[in-house]
């Protein structure tokens, strides 16, 4: 979608907002909202937290290899 069509899409979208009375309609689009705004992070089990974490501190302490690397090691074994 250009950002024409996306300027476009939001207008129409917010003239059909503002004609709809139909407080279900209303609470639809609001409910659609708010989880559109939820953080992908809070979605994440502790466990999926503390593995991302985990490797975060392997980056920063310099525990990484490069894709080549790790397939390189794969077919050693």
């Amino acid at each position: 979608m250009s950002t024409a069509e996306i300027k476009q899409t939001k207008a129409s979208l917010i003239e059909w907002i503002n004609q709809i009375t139909d407080s279900k309609t209303l609470t639809a689009i609001e409910a659609l909202r708010k989880k559109s705004n939820n953080d992908w992070w809070d979605e994440l089990s502790d466990t999926q937290k503390e593995h991302i974490n985990e490797g975060l501190e392997d980056i920063k302490a310099g525990r990484v290899m490069t894709s080549k690397e790790m397939w390189d090691s794969l077919n050693q074994s």
